[in-house]
């Protein structure tokens, strides 16, 4: 008697991957612009990103390395926020988040390694130039969103910077789909290029 098969798990599609993603971000301005309550705000964000890693490793069975380490440090960030009263430590939560992605893409370069490969070489096939060259846009990304958050956290309002950061993650979201030609062109013939992970998909 043959045995039964058991269906492959579906997995997720993309948007809920990225609405679970961009939830803590949307509760943080929800919240503020409505209580103009940093504080509270920042309890709400704590809440929604404890939330959002639980619900992405019941939902798709994992947790990616980028989303856990943002997600986490929005956990740090944002509990030292409450414990020292200081609102500054949590706008100051993705300049330091990015920072360390691009330092750590660029250095894995440096000493001939490549950390994004290692991270999505599972995922699709490159050939180690375009691995190289995608590395690098990812770095000048990170580096892009650290400087734009220093000077709209120095700049702007607690209200325009929240704004700002759902806007960045939608724009992590373009950016990940514009390299899409990208990727159909030097993948391995007879893949499909995957959706590329936003590179800064928490708040």
């Amino acid at each position: 008697m043959a045995e039964a098969q058991i269906p492959a798990t579906k997995a997720p599609p993309s948007w809920l991957h990225n609405l679970i993603n961009a939830a803590p971000a949307i509760g943080f301005l929800a919240d503020l612009l409505i209580s103009h309550d940093f504080r509270q705000a920042t309890w709400v964000l704590i809440a929604a990103s404890a939330a959002a890693l639980a619900l992405s490793l019941i939902v798709e069975r994992k947790i990616a390395p980028i989303p856990a380490f943002s997600g986490g440090a929005a956990l740090v960030f944002g509990g030292l926020s409450l414990l020292l009263h200081r609102n500054d430590l949590l706008q100051m939560k993705m300049t330091i988040v990015d920072a360390v992605l691009a330092a750590a893409l660029l250095g894995g370069l440096a000493l001939k390694r490549n950390p994004l490969k290692a991270v999505l070489g599972g995922a699709l096939t490159l050939p180690d130039k375009a691995w190289r060259v995608l590395t690098i846009r990812y770095a000048l990304f990170f580096v892009a969103c650290a400087v734009a958050n220093e000077i709209v956290r120095r700049t702007q309002t607690a209200e325009v910077w929240a704004t700002f950061r759902v806007a960045a993650i939608v724009g992590a979201v373009v950016f990940g789909a514009a390299q899409t030609p990208f990727l159909m062109k030097n993948i391995a013939k007879g893949e499909t290029a995957p959706p590329i992970e936003p590179p800064e998909p928490g708040f």
